[in-house]
């Protein structure tokens, strides 16, 4: 029962970055119904930031934790929304009426292009970064010893990612550009009509999913101490995944999405053979593809005759 707990722990913790990331692919599929697949590769962006940022800072003399957190996410977040606004200029906003394969090709190519910049500016090595946040809360202990404990850095991530999601919750619901996203997401050409600056709105989701990319990058940087112009790639797999397992379109099923993928992961690893624990998060993929193909939260589209 104690391991069980620990892996929930350390699942909830992977599944909240897994939602971040699985946010931005559900925004711009809602609103412009392609997948921007170049996704994965802001966040790495984001995280390659973070070491950036964080060196530099220790260099300039900046040693307070808290001043340097702030200072990293503020500048991350600024850098990283500015390649995804750069992104939907050059690979989306100009094929947006051509035939729905080409802005595929060309966010996939935007993928390339992003992860191997990063290779060359970078290097191939992992770059590591020490600890910063350290300590943890003991939960219980088990008679052999075992102990079930959450570091501060977990709670700090699951806090940041549940304030992440009430917040952009509330901007889609009460602001003007959340009203101008659902105008756009149910009817872009009606919305632009009715005075909504339809690039406009696609441009800001696009920065608003490339920042919060950033923030998982960040998180994933001090949850790890090490990254690589790789991971991109793969956590945008595992973050499409979880925002089609939610139900693409749906901020709510993306962050569920990301929760049940985190913690199919960290219980296979912790169980079963870590290896193969791609394995079951795609097998469960497909299940409910087969099963129920609009996701667990997501509705089945109506066709419009």
């Amino acid at each position: 029962m104690e391991y069980f707990l620990q892996q929930l722990v350390n699942g909830l913790t992977l599944g909240a970055v897994y939602g971040l990331v699985a946010i931005g692919y559900t925004m711009v599929y809602g609103i412009i119904g392609m997948i921007n697949f170049a996704h994965g590769e802001i966040y790495m962006v984001g995280a390659f930031m973070s070491v950036i940022f964080f060196l530099l800072l220790g260099m300039f003399g900046l040693q307070w934790v808290p001043l340097q957190l702030l200072f990293v996410l503020f500048l991350a977040m600024a850098f990283t929304a500015a390649y995804g606004w750069t992104i939907e200029r050059i690979a989306y906003r100009p094929l947006r009426s051509a035939p729905r394969l080409a802005p595929l090709i060309s966010a996939i190519g935007m993928s390339i292009l992003l992860q191997n910049a990063v290779q060359l500016l970078q290097g191939a090595r992992p770059k590591p970064l020490p600890p910063i946040i350290q300590g943890k809360i003991t939960l219980m202990t088990r008679a052999d010893g075992f102990t079930v404990s959450i570091s501060y850095l977990q709670i700090i991530i699951i806090v940041v990612t549940v304030a992440l999601m009430a917040g952009f919750t509330l901007m889609i619901q009460r602001t003007a550009l959340g009203r101008a996203q659902r105008a756009c997401q149910q009817d872009r050409k009606m919305a632009e009509l009715l005075g909504v600056d339809v690039d406009r709105t696609i441009s800001l989701t696009f920065v608003i999913g490339a920042s919060l990319a950033a923030v998982a990058g960040l998180m994933v940087v001090l949850y790890y101490g090490v990254i690589d112009f790789f991971i991109g790639f793969v956590a945008g797999i595992k973050a499409f995944t979880a925002a089609v397992l939610g139900g693409i379109g749906s901020l709510p099923g993306a962050m569920l999405g990301g929760l049940i993928i985190g913690i199919i992961e960290a219980m296979w690893a912790g169980y079963f053979k870590s290896e193969l624990g791609e394995v079951a998060v795609f097998s469960i993929l497909v299940l409910v593809l087969i099963f129920r193909p609009s996701g667990l939260l997501g509705r089945p589209e109506i066709e419009k005759v």
